[in-house]
């Protein structure tokens, strides 16, 4: 192990002297390492990504009070992510080069799949999300941090594309007028949550808005959900944020930056499939939302598909790409799943009201 880790994990209250330091998973954002000790104990060690997350204090605060939380709702301590404290009782380390760091306890006897194997995989982490928003129903979201400020504020994001269209610093506007159309189109709705969340129709929400299956730790043997992870986008929300992009995500039947439009759907089994799973573990959710999910599912696509084609027009800023006009394609999928939600529109909300 380098002299920075070594440091480091002398700091946190370890069982046993370590004896190996890895790099460890398959995430963009932190870096992770797997450490085990002289007592064969295995832990998590995460430098967290700071230039990414602001805010580290409150972000670490959120996961700290979320897992306080829910750790007296479950019995088996796997249920739910266990951070170790520094040797100061501190749930992290400010490093003195100025890093930030954590240790989770590893999740035994587990496993993380990067992409589900079976229908019965995609169900059970609707299972593991619906049930995160169960246990979580009462928990006081308002005193928690928001540390991705506006984050799923779709009216917001429709703003930052306005801006970014009259400013066209790239010249590229003219060529994707058809694009443009479809999303001022929509306009008019793309601030229905937002609204709805402000005047009280919708409840606030601890959200994790990151839903994706790799998030789930599923038990290696039975493969039902032990718990969700990855937590560094927990803050203040609504259900339809962590519902929607599941469906966005995991009901397409096609890569995110696909050429050939005629592949990409919504496959309505799959988006039956989760929703089962999600309302089965979260009877919790009051009767507008669960009559608003299918409008979940459609403004987290469509919010994500005009993010990526404001990105393009800047000159593919934010998001990494791997060739020129892949957040353009980005753009096409997710307008076309859009717009294969409508043309399914009384089904899937039909499926939602089956499922209650």
């Amino acid at each position: 192990m380098c002299d920075v880790t070594a440091q480091v994990i002398k700091k946190f209250c370890l069982e046993g002297e370590a004896v190996s330091c890895e790099r460890y998973g398959c995430g963009h954002i932190n870096v992770t390492y797997l450490v085990v000790t002289k007592s064969s104990r295995r832990y998590i060690l995460q430098k967290i990504n700071n230039s990414i997350f602001k805010d580290v204090p409150g972000l670490m605060g959120n996961i700290a009070a979320v897992t306080k939380y829910l750790r007296k709702l479950i019995s088996d301590p796997r249920g739910v992510l266990t951070l170790v404290p520094t040797k100061d009782g501190k749930d992290y380390l400010l490093h003195t080069d100025g890093s930030f760091w954590r240790v989770y306890d590893f999740v035994e006897d587990s496993l993380c799949l990067q992409a589900p194997e079976s229908p019965e995989d995609f169900y059970q982490s609707a299972v593991a999300f619906g049930n995160f928003q169960q246990q979580l129903k009462d928990f006081p979201a308002d005193t928690l941090c928001e540390v991705i400020p506006n984050f799923h504020n779709t009216a917001d994001r429709y703003c930052i594309f306005k801006e970014a269209l009259a400013a066209d610093v790239c010249g590229r506007a003219k060529d994707v007028q058809a694009e443009i159309d479809f999303a001022l189109a929509r306009e008019q709705e793309a601030g229905t949550v937002v609204n709805m969340l402000a005047n009280g129709e919708l409840p606030l929400r601890v959200t994790h808005n990151d839903t994706k299956l790799n998030n789930v730790m599923l038990d290696e043997t039975t493969r039902k959900p032990l718990c969700v992870i990855d937590l560094d986008t927990v803050m203040p929300g609504s259900s339809l944020y962590d519902y929607g992009d599941s469906i966005r995500f995991g009901a397409a039947t096609a890569a995110e930056d696909e050429k050939d439009l005629s592949k990409v759907w919504m496959d309505i089994g799959l988006f039956e499939t989760y929703t089962r799973g999600f309302l089965s573990a979260c009877p919790g959710l009051t009767e507008m939302e669960r009559g608003m999910l299918p409008m979940g599912a459609k403004l987290m696509t469509l919010e994500c598909g005009v993010r990526f084609l404001t990105d393009y027009l800047n000159g593919d800023t934010y998001f990494r790409t791997h060739y020129e006009g892949q957040n353009l394609d980005r753009c096409r999928t997710q307008f076309k799943l859009v717009a294969d939600m409508e043309s399914k529109w009384d089904e899937m909300k039909r499926i939602v009201k089956e499922c209650e």
